[in-house]
């Protein structure tokens, strides 16, 4: 059974299947690359909570830079976020983003508790 929260026309915010949750990208709001990071992680433990999961869980991240030059503003946000031990396979690149405003996109994949 495929469960969808949050569906619109274009995309469901959290779809469950078979164990496995999969949550659209998720953007932050703030003035520089950390601090949409630390928004952006908020929301995603915000709706990992909501399907059944938490960061614990996360079995794959994808993580999109407007810029590459903020990689590592945004890795000191997502080191300290990432409970010790618990790492996802991750992977990161540059990519235009949705909005020019936009600095940083997260997408999680996550097992349910």
């Amino acid at each position: 059974m495929i469960e969808r929260k949050y569906t619109n026309a274009r995309m469901s915010k959290i779809v469950k299947h078979n164990g496995t949750i999969y949550l659209c990208g998720q953007v932050g709001r703030g003035a520089d690359v950390a601090e949409q990071t630390r928004d952006c992680l908020s929301r995603v433990e915000t709706l990992l909570a909501e399907a059944g999961s938490s960061k614990t869980h996360i079995l794959q991240a994808v993580v999109w830079l407007a810029h590459m030059s903020d990689f590592d503003a945004m890795n000191e946000v997502w080191d300290a976020w990432v409970p010790e031990g618990h790492a996802p396979a991750r992977a990161c690149g540059e990519a235009r983003l949705a909005g020019s405003d936009l600095l940083v996109e997260v997408i999680v994949t996550a097992a349910m508790k």
